[in-house]
């Protein structure tokens, strides 16, 4: 009785209406949401742990991910050190949750694996509790037991332990520690197991965070037998249920391990297994998780049930396709849901993959007829939407992509097809089916490689799979090409943990960032920027704090305070210099600004020596400044308007700013029609034109998060966080229950800002197209780019209307349609390549640069288009070609004759390469050698040097 009483007793404390374990029969055996509960529960209201959301598996800040593949990924910048000491994530202690999480593509790839048995997935749930410099091993390892052996009633004696038997070869010993703490739990001898590395050492990458852990794995068999040697032996009887990583050390990138300067605690135990294990099941595929799917599946097919048979025993493969499908179809809900669709790179081609995997297993193998995948949505939602109820409310989305995606991968299949049919009718007798054919298959049209090697074995031909593995090979080292350029700065601007810890402990405050904002108008509307006396923190080059740099040397300067903003929130950062106190002629640049755990680091050049404790001032570059302010201002402006005119539906899925141009994602139902761009455009002249005041405040996060109609995008804020509301005073949209902020743009944002909207002058949107199904870009400029942007597009219509009134007036002969069509094209590429040359030079009075151009014709129109775009600009343009010829155009601003003339400059360009060149003063065009190229580029700039300086 008394046992009894103790029983429900724990169980009215975690409010689980079940009693089970393995020992008894399937019948009362908990649901899966109720086993997800009660972990959740007991860590939340026994050990005192926040119950956080899943994250999105869209990472966030992480592009060497494709997917959030573990629970520990949101958590990340608290291992690594580098979390901001204000932010929410900062504050957390104690944690658990549990997170959606995908393997497929990458290093954790579990696809090809997945409906081959009866335990692999693409999407799965990840059970987790964390420490962050709290608790660690003996009372992770305590709270593990008493979940599974007192609240689950796992049964002790099916139960083993594993810990880390140390390695020699890196100095580490065995971990006693954590073995000894299962043994004063009770654990058997016999169940405590030491093993090596490779099993109990686990790393986060190959370099960072890492430690030893400890696996907690199950017995299905029991019966009193010892099952020690079968413990991470691949044995489908015992399996791996949890394990608990103790992170103590961090890898260096020389390969040694040195201590972290705080323990955290990172488990994770897979809700799939475990509910396996709860419900008296072999297969995760017979829980209540999937038995739902699998009869939906059934009823939508009319085939044979599913079964549970793999390997041989299932013939045709039928069992097989039941799992995928269900597996697929609850990978494809969670993604698109979470804002990835099935596109053409990363993450997005990973989910095509999974998609049509999924189809041609419906119809393939279960004979299915269109539209089963979508038809599964309503019972996937059933079983996951009351963990995840951003499910629900995106149910219909999500079947319409399905739909659409299984669309045009069945015309897909059929154009496949028609190509591998002509092309075999023009192959010469046994050869080879073409590698290059297969290969544009499989890359362009998403054609399955096993179905090319199935229609080519019926035909009795075979693939030319010696070429086809040189093209795939190619193709993989020309994605895996070293970091993009620019990326190297990272090395001193990216502090590293212990450099972080060391700043800690010597008391060394965070950068006090507020001056960036101390900025005003002046009495004639100009923006005045204050520049900001600091002292030298600390320095940090090659990985490592110092306190004196070098002249020449590149480092990273942290100061007390500084002015510059660092790059964060989508906005690029800040530009500008440093001098010594009182040496007004000596410049530090600083090139590149970074924030990383409260430490504001500066990217400088010493040109002479820089020490700890000395005095500067700084000076941010005002003009691309104030460009990034209007150009932030007016992407909050765009965000408000594209959710006016397209409705409220309307999310945010990314942004970046830059002094030259802004660009924003979003969710989109459908195409955005010109006529619905046009409107967001006056929307956003509407607010320009009223001079709407900008106005901001520091709030806590909290009461922030109560405003109406605020936007935030799925990033971690600190604590307090700045609201930017344009037009209605922060305190009123704070106001309870005011809907001040449904009628304007109010967002969080910690980026610089405009005070008053009309400095913005205009905004054009000079480009939108969808990046998948379901997101599209939008990119737009401001001010005198946007009146720049308006003018070349009215030319272009106006060309584009000489061409269509020529088209009806002549005869619609078959040649002189293709010259009207290449005009048209030559057109459009031309306003295209002109928009970009602008951007990347904006307001300079001479551009020389290279570009791709199919003609010297067009490369004439691009810089014609950049002359009208930009009024007092010279312009020459070089365009190598495959051939080895360089095509050379130029035109010469009518400001600067007759000093500076077009012709004279195209032939002492072309000259240089060994070419030809003629024209007028105004425009002169020519060719010459790609040898001499390097040399025509500088032979230009000095020719235009000479004559502008005249």
């Amino acid at each position: 009785m008394a046992a009894a009483g103790r029983l429900r007793r724990r169980l009215l404390l975690l409010a689980v209406p079940w009693r089970c374990s393995p020992r008894r029969g399937a019948a009362g055996c908990p649901p899966a949401g109720q086993v997800r509960a009660a972990f959740l529960r007991f860590f939340e209201e026994r050990h005192g742990h926040r119950r956080l959301p899943s994250a999105p598996v869209r990472p966030r800040g992480d592009p060497r991910l494709l997917f959030v593949n573990a629970g520990m990924n949101q958590f990340k910048p608290i291992f690594l050190g580098t979390v901001h000491p204000r932010s929410e994530l900062a504050q957390h202690r104690r944690v658990v949750n549990s997170q959606k999480c995908v393997r497929a593509g990458g290093k954790h790839n579990d696809l090809e694996d997945v409906g081959r048995d009866t335990y692999h997935h693409t999407f799965f749930e990840m059970l987790g509790n964390w420490s962050f410099g709290d608790y660690f091993k003996e009372e992770a390892c305590s709270m593990a037991w008493e979940l599974l052996t007192e609240v689950y009633e796992i049964p002790k004696d099916r139960l083993y332990v594993t810990y880390f038997a140390g390695d020699s070869s890196l100095g580490l010993s065995a971990d006693e520690e954590c073995r000894d703490v299962w043994l004063c739990l009770g654990v058997p001898a016999s169940h405590v197991l030491p093993f090596p590395l490779k099993d109990n050492f686990w790393e986060m990458g190959d370099t960072g965070p890492c430690g030893p852990c400890t696996e907690i794995h199950y017995d299905h068999m029991g019966g009193g037998r010892n099952a020690a040697a079968l413990v991470n032996q691949g044995s489908p009887d015992v399996v791996e249920i949890w394990n608990l990583v103790f992170m103590q050390y961090s890898r260096e990138v020389e390969g040694n391990l040195l201590p972290l300067p705080q323990h955290h605690v990172d488990t994770g135990m897979g809700l799939e297994r475990l509910v396996t294990v709860l419900q008296n099941k072999r297969s995760n595929y017979d829980t209540d998780l999937f038995t739902p799917i699998l009869d939906a599946i059934h009823k939508g097919c009319g085939g044979p049930r599913y079964q549970g048979l793999v390997g041989d025993a299932d013939v045709g493969h039928v069992n097989m396709a039941y799992r995928v499908v269900a597996d697929h179809v609850r990978a494809l809900c969670v993604c698109i849901t979470d804002g990835i669709y099935p596109g053409f790179s990363g993450a997005e081609l990973v989910l095509r993959r999974i998609l049509r995997r999924a189809v041609r297993f419906c119809s393939e193998v279960l004979h299915a007829p269109p539209g089963l995948l979508a038809s599964l949505v309503p019972t996937v939602v059933e079983v996951l939407g009351d963990a995840y109820p951003e499910l629900t409310k995106n149910a219909d989305q999500i079947m319409d992509v399905i739909n659409e995606n299984e669309a045009a991968f069945q015309s897909s299949l059929e154009r496949g097809r028609r190509i591998i049919e002509r092309t075999v009718q023009q192959m010469e007798p046994s050869t080879n089916f073409p590698a290059e054919v297969a290969w544009s298959l499989y890359g362009n049209l998403g054609f399955p490689l096993d179905l090319i090697d199935l229609i080519l074995e019926e035909k009795g031909i075979s693939l030319d799979s010696a070429a086809f593995n040189e093209l795939a090979l190619e193709d993989a080292k020309r994605k895996a090409g070293g970091p993009p350029a620019g990326q190297l700065e990272d090395t001193n601007t990216r502090l590293d943990v212990h450099s972080l810890a060391q700043l800690r402990s010597n008391n060394v405050p965070a950068t006090d960032d507020s001056p960036k904002y101390a900025y005003t108008l002046g009495q004639h509307g100009q923006y005045e920027f204050s520049p900001c006396q600091a002292t030298v923190l600390m320095l940090y080059r090659d990985q490592s704090l110092q306190k004196e740099v070098g002249a020449g040397q590149r480092c990273g300067v942290i100061l007390d305070r500084t002015n510059f903003y660092a790059e964060q929130g989508g906005q690029a950062s800040d530009q500008g210099y440093m001098i010594h106190l009182g040496q007004q002629d000596i410049l530090f640049p600083v090139e590149s600004v970074r924030l990383c755990g409260g430490y504001v680091i500066h990217e400088v050049t010493a040109v002479e020596t820089l020490r700890a404790g000395d005095q500067v001032q700084l000076f941010v570059d005002e003009a691309q400044r104030l460009a990034c302010m209007t150009n932030h201002t007016a992407t909050h402006l765009l965000n408000f308007a594209l959710r006016r005119i397209l409705g409220d539906n309307t999310e945010q899925r990314g942004s970046h700013v830059t002094a030259e141009w802004l660009r924003f994602d979003f969710d989109t139902k459908g195409p955005v029609t010109v006529e619905q761009l046009q409107q967001v455009e006056q929307v956003v002249q509407d607010v320009i034109k009223r001079n709407e005041v900008v106005h901001t405040a520091e709030v806590p996060l909290m009461l922030a998060r109560r405003v109406q109609g605020l936007r935030a995008v799925d990033e971690g804020y600190p604590d307090p966080v700045r609201i930017v509301s344009l037009g209605v005073p922060v305190e009123s949209v704070l106001t309870c229950n005011s809907e001040a902020a449904m009628q304007t743009s109010v967002e969080l944002c910690c980026g610089t800002h405009l005070l008053q909207t009309g400095a913005m002058e205009d905004l054009a949107i000079i480009s939108e197209r969808q990046l998948v199904k379901g997101i599209s870009r939008v990119i737009a400029v401001t001010g005198r780019q946007a009146k720049q942007a308006r003018e070349a597009g009215q030319c272009l219509a106006m060309e584009v209307d000489s061409v269509s009134l020529r088209m009806k007036k002549r005869s619609t002969s078959i040649p002189e349609m293709q010259n009207l069509s290449k005009e048209v094209g030559q057109l459009t590429k031309a306003e295209e390549k002109a928009q970009s040359m602008l951007a990347k030079h904006c307001n300079q009075p001479v551009i020389i640069d290279t570009v791709p151009a199919d003609s010297l014709s067009i490369l004439m129109k691009v810089v014609n288009q950049l002359c009208d775009k930009s009024p007092g600009t010279s312009v020459m343009l070089l365009s190598p070609q495959a051939s080895g010829e360089v095509l050379c155009a130029c035109q010469v601003s009518k400001n600067c004759l007759p000093e500076f003339s077009a012709a004279d400059w195209a032939v002492a360009v072309c000259t240089q390469m060994e070419g030809k060149a003629g024209g007028s003063p105004v425009v002169a065009k020519g060719s010459g050698n790609a040898k001499g190229m390097q040399g025509a580029l500088t032979t230009a700039l000095e020719f235009a040097q000479s004559k502008l300086l005249k």
